[in-house]
């Protein structure tokens, strides 16, 4: 990190702006955020618990599902607090080194998330085209090996970044047009040359992002050439309704993601108000669907869920009478 000088004084906090032109409209504009944070907690913490206390759902498949439940509650978590004091009580401060944890928390578990996605894709390939190996192949220990694997990948990856962006003075204007601390708009805010990590951001990134879908676009590709080949018409319906969530998760996150990264990146003609409410629709919505699509899609969820509702004492008392 630089030392302070009187031209950069890194030990100040930055600001956040919030929604750039919509200022007036931020008490109302809290409002589906703070709806979607809600059901994100609600949500995650129910799949969590479910998976934890009904064994049944002790197989690599819902651990998958779990470490996404968790990484959804760390995004949300990360953002939406601070987001919701900038709405309502004008809390726009953030200090230097909470700005930059806030990002690396960000980019680690899009990392991260992206690495879960391909360990799921992996798993559903194993499960329907080699069934029989499929209890050898991905033990529930592997399983666990897996995710943190993905979170060291995470971590080694982005650190590096987050050194070369605390490096950098920050001797500007330090008002942020966001209301989290984006890399982009943060970057901005240097007064020496960001190429290098710009250079290395978009480098990780494409590694990153596009190793893991080319390889989950291949899993999925020979898991339907195998489920087409199926002679049995329930056996083939059976087995994309399987997947059907685990796809729909994937594109919501990855072309959710290039959407939000490109307009960060290439204006297009939009005003900024609409480029920032993308970002956090982003990165807010998504945790709310990913359980209620994981939900309504997979019956073994539901079912413990259900069974997990059961177990409450107002529903056993309700029950008793």
């Amino acid at each position: 990190m630089s030392v302070p000088d009187q031209h950069n004084s890194s030990s100040l906090p930055f600001l956040l702006l919030g929604i750039p032109g919509l200022e007036d409209l931020h008490a109302w504009i809290s409002i589906p955020f703070c709806f979607t944070y809600i059901m994100a907690l609600l949500g995650n913490s129910t799949v969590l618990l479910a998976v934890k206390l009904d064994r049944s759902l002790h197989e690599p498949m819902y651990y998958f599902i779990s470490m996404l439940a968790v990484i959804d509650l760390i995004f949300t978590t990360a953002v939406v607090p601070k987001m919701l004091g900038v709405f309502w009580l004008g809390s726009r401060e953030i200090a230097f080194e909470a700005c930059f944890t806030q990002m690396f928390f960000i980019h680690t578990f899009t990392a991260v998330e992206s690495g879960v996605l391909l360990a799921m894709s992996f798993d559903r390939y194993v499960a329907i085209c080699n069934p029989l190996r499929y209890v050898t192949i991905l033990t529930r220990w592997r399983a666990v090996q897996i995710g943190l694997l993905c979170l060291a990948r995470g971590a080694a990856v982005m650190t590096p970044l987050m050194c070369l962006l605390t490096s950098l003075p920050y001797c500007r204007d330090r008002a942020i047009p966001h209301s989290y601390c984006e890399h982009m708009a943060v970057v901005e805010l240097a007064c020496a040359d960001p190429s290098v990590s710009d250079l290395y951001s978009i480098i990780v990134a494409t590694l990153l992002v596009g190793t893991d879908s080319v390889f989950i676009t291949l899993s999925y590709g020979m898991i339907l050439r195998s489920v087409l080949s199926l002679p049995s018409h329930a056996a083939r319906l059976k087995s994309l309704s399987t997947c059907s969530s685990h796809v729909f998760v994937m594109l919501l996150f990855y072309a959710g993601g290039l959407l939000s990264m490109y307009l960060q990146m290439f204006s297009l003609g939009l005003a900024p108000r609409t480029q920032v409410l993308v970002a956090d629709f982003y990165l807010t919505v998504p945790p709310m669907l990913n359980p209620l699509i994981y939900g309504m899609k997979m019956k073994q969820i539901r079912d413990g869920i259900s069974r997990l509702l059961q177990q409450l004492p107002g529903l056993r008392f309700s029950d008793a009478h």
